[in-house]
């Protein structure tokens, strides 16, 4: 099981699901029938940097879902993210925060993979899905959506209907880090989780879109332990740069996007024209066709 890392306190005051209006506490328990959880209650968990290499090596991606959803490998992450489940924004005082880190999620099978920093504090972490319920992720959902690679234009809670078409996201670091800023060790502690994901999907993907610089350093890492040819040293990331690499099961293209953050967004360095061609290229390359 490894060691170090809190056991989760949850709020005691339970409150109802956005879409179900079942109760949950803050944080959600694993196996309590949030929408979408991975995990059983019972799934073994990773409470050291060790105890994520050892549970990451399996060749299930269902169980490293699992037991990501579960991990409580970084103290400091733990209490941050559960820290923001109970105290909760004050817009969203009224529901239930997921508070877990947050597994990769969209189709199982992809051609295209997604890959980002890490959940937001009153985002990923209150939804309990990737890029879901705050800016960075309804700029993103709408993007894919316009290209034909999201069933619909939002992504608002886990268990809303949405779905990817040939398409999975995951982030570098799963559990969302004060400032948006994980250290070196959280993100080398979480890394095996990547690693094991990108290695078990890299059978379908053809390409790796890279959300920012951390997310492209993230990709080229996992990518080179899955087997991929990456170039060392390894290719400087920029918005719309391609690099054809070769892997186990045929030809694999990084393409890198400024990351969706509002930062981006507000001052027009990343527009939706911008976005909307990296997704429709990465569409283009995958062989996915062209969006209707």
């Amino acid at each position: 099981m490894g060691n170090g890392g809190p056991v989760p306190t949850p709020s005691p005051v339970p409150l109802p699901h956005p879409l179900t209006g079942e109760l949950f506490p803050s944080p959600v328990p694993a196996g309590t029938g949030w929408p979408e959880d991975p995990a059983p209650a019972g799934t073994r968990v990773a409470r050291s940097a060790a105890g994520v290499r050892r549970l990451a090596a399996t060749a299930d991606l269902g169980e490293v879902e699992a037991r990501v959803s579960v991990c409580a490998a970084c103290p400091r992450l733990v209490r941050w993210r559960e820290d923001a489940a109970r105290e909760k924004r004050a817009s969203f005082a009224d529901q239930p925060y997921w508070g877990r880190p947050i597994p990769g999620w969209g189709d199982p099978e992809p051609q295209i993979l997604v890959v980002g920093l890490a959940p937001a504090a009153h985002g990923g972490n209150r939804t309990g899905r990737v890029f879901t319920g705050d800016p960075s992720g309804d700029w993103l959902f709408a993007s894919l959506h316009r290209v034909g690679l999201a069933i619909q234009e939002t992504s608002r809670h886990a268990g809303d209907g949405q779905r990817l078409v040939g398409t999975r996201m995951v982030a570098r670091v799963r559990c969302a880090p004060p400032e948006n800023k994980p250290t070196p060790a959280e993100r080398d502690a979480c890394a095996p989780w990547i690693q094991r994901e990108v290695a078990l999907l890299l059978p379908t993907v053809r390409v790796v879109v890279a959300l920012g610089a951390f997310g492209w350093g993230g990709a080229l890492e996992a990518l080179d332990g899955a087997g991929v040819a990456v170039p060392h040293p390894g290719p400087k990331f920029g918005h719309g740069v391609e690099v054809e690499m070769s892997g186990p099961a045929g030809p694999v293209t990084l393409v890198g996007c400024f990351h969706p953050s509002p930062h981006n967004t507000y001052t027009r360095r990343l527009t939706a024209e911008m976005t909307d061609e990296v997704f429709l290229r990465a569409r283009a390359l995958a062989d996915l066709g062209t969006s209707s």
